[in-house]
């Protein structure tokens, strides 16, 4: 593979050696003769700044300064702040000869200053440096495209990484460092044992400072160091940083270098992704045990401690919370799309087990169907554990927006010891049911208030009779006559009988809600509101959402 970097650049040494410049000279600035040249602009104004990007070749006549040298001083004081290649002066109409002022002013500012004797064609320079940049720019888009192909066919054909990083030093010929967050950092090329030690006291510092500062960016940052440019790229997915990769050069980097990055860092990443899947596969193989746990098919300790060995006395210590995550895609709910609950529950445990672990859990994990089962080990006690779990359900949801995959999460209250997950696995079970019923997407099952006690009462048909008892003639009037006394009931005890909140809520006029509440008084009874009646009749609406969990009150 040959190497890209170089190829596509122009350099203003490279550009002097153009026939049309055969006849200029370089007054001053042979420093900055490897100075690149983006672009080739005439101006003949003296206030431009604003129209130069940096890296342009200027071509001028002197008709903005003529022989002036505060003005000339102003033009290339313009210049040198914006970071322009070269600056080209034609002698002829308006200036005869350079005065040696303005050349150690050229030189002092490192500007490469190049006169030409006689009058040139500008317009034929102009299209000459244009269609050679625009034509190695577009041979630079066809080698990255090639050089993307071959990264992208290693990542199918499972490589590696050491094939994607000899890839990578041939294109850029530089010096390649790859660090794996486990594992010994590797040198393409091969270096010594002084120089490894170098790179790695390089690197300490600033790896630190991105793994505490933006330890999910994806985003490379570039360091100066003793004249080189280091461009240090994150590999990682789901939140989580893997590895990074590092690129030494002795040029500032340009866009294309960046780009063979990125692509390097994503082939690695696909690579590491698939190992992932194929450790959370094992994992999840080794973890079918907690469902049997979970629904009281194991009764012994000791069973466990034979299949999870030294970790059973840590874990059976620690709290824990049973959180359970029902998975769906786009609008499916109740099983995820395509049938394929275990290819996506998988998928979905390598960003579950990652969240988790950044939020100092040890997580258990098992598949049901559409519905991954976690048993959340809480290893960092001292801090609130629904705080941290909220921050993981959110990771979680911001990490598969893109994916059109819908989360909902029912969670277990605290418990320990193995032998009563089963508890906190009905409470996570009695949570999520009541997502619809509540129209909450996370649900703790210690903040479901007296929806703990009914859950309880297992006699559906006293629940049911309660629910007659208390809302019956709102329930029929509201059926016979499509009204909705029974939502402005609720809404009117949520509210506290504040009126104003409550016309509101519901969307109507204060005159509409007046005449509700004479024909609630008129169906329930004028002492509704008396406080044992009003408690009957919340709890009433609780039971009745419980039994009709569609219902939308």
């Amino acid at each position: 593979m040959k190497r890209l970097v170089r190829d596509y650049q122009l350099t203003v040494q490279e550009a002097l050696e153009k026939p049309h410049f055969r006849h200029a000279y370089i007054a001053a600035g042979k420093q900055g003769l490897q100075r690149l040249v983006r672009w080739v602009h005439i101006i003949e104004v003296i206030q431009f700044e604003q129209l130069l990007q940096g890296g342009e070749m200027i071509l001028t006549t002197g008709a903005a300064f003529n022989s002036d040298t505060g003005l000339f001083t102003t033009y290339l004081e313009q210049l040198v702040k914006r970071d322009v290649a070269c600056l080209c002066i034609e002698m002829g109409h308006y200036l005869s000869s350079v005065p040696n002022e303005w050349i150690e002013l050229a030189e002092t500012a490192g500007l490469p200053l190049i006169i030409f004797p006689q009058a040139v064609r500008f317009i034929d320079i102009t299209q000459d440096i244009h269609e050679h940049i625009i034509n190695q720019h577009h041979q630079a888009l066809k080698d990255l495209e090639k050089i993307s192909r071959e990264f992208h066919r290693m990542t199918l054909t499972s490589q590696g990484v050491t094939h994607v990083l000899q890839l990578l030093q041939s294109s850029l010929k530089s010096q390649v460092v790859y660090l794996p967050q486990d594992g010994q950092p590797h040198f393409i090329p091969h270096v010594d044992n002084h120089e490894t030690k170098r790179w790695t006291e390089l690197l300490e510092a600033p790896l630190r400072d991105l793994t505490q500062t933006a330890a999910n960016t994806t985003s490379p940052e570039l360091l100066e160091v003793d004249g080189q440019s280091i461009i240090i790229q994150p590999v990682g997915a789901m939140g989580k940083t893997w590895a990074h990769l590092v690129v030494a050069l002795d040029r500032k980097p340009q866009e294309y270098e960046y780009l063979i990055l990125d692509s390097a860092s994503l082939s690695i990443a696909q690579d590491l992704l698939r190992k992932r899947y194929m450790e959370e596969r094992k994992l999840y193989s080794q973890t079918l045990w907690v469902e049997d746990l979970l629904h009281l098919r194991i009764r012994d300790e000791e069973q466990i401690k034979a299949l999870i060995g030294t970790e059973f006395k840590r874990l059976n210590e620690l709290s824990y919370h049973v959180c359970l995550i029902e998975f769906a895609h786009g609008q499916e709910t109740g099983s995820a799309a395509g049938g394929d609950d275990e290819s996506h529950g998988i998928h979905l445990s390598l960003s579950v087990r990652s969240v988790f672990e950044q939020q100092a859990f040890h997580p258990l994990i098992t598949l049901k169907n559409n519905r991954l089962i976690v048993l959340a080990f809480d290893q960092t006690p001292k801090k609130p554990a629904k705080e941290r779990l909220q921050h993981v359900f959110q990771s979680l949801r911001h990490m598969k927006a893109d994916e059109d995959m819908k989360l909902i999460i029912g969670v277990g209250q605290a418990n320990r010891g193995f032998m009563n997950a089963y508890v906190s696995y009905q409470e996570a079970i009695q949570s999520i049911s009541l997502s619809s019923t509540l129209q909450s997407d996370s649900l703790f099952f210690d903040e479901l208030g007296v929806y703990q006690l009914l859950f309880h009462i297992g006699d559906k048909q006293a629940l049911h009779a309660f629910v007659v008892n208390c809302l019956g003639p709102l329930i029929e009037h509201d059926r016979t006559r499509g009204s909705e006394l029974l939502r402005t009931l609720k809404v009117y005890l949520d509210h506290d009988g504040s009126k104003q909140v409550v016309a509101q809520k519901l969307f109507i006029v204060r005159q509409s809600l007046y005449y509700r509440l004479e024909q609630i008084e008129e169906l329930l009874g004028q002492d509704y509101m008396s406080p044992e009646k009003r408690i009957a009749l919340q709890v009433a609406l609780r039971v009745y959402q419980l039994l009709n969990p569609e219902s939308e009150m």
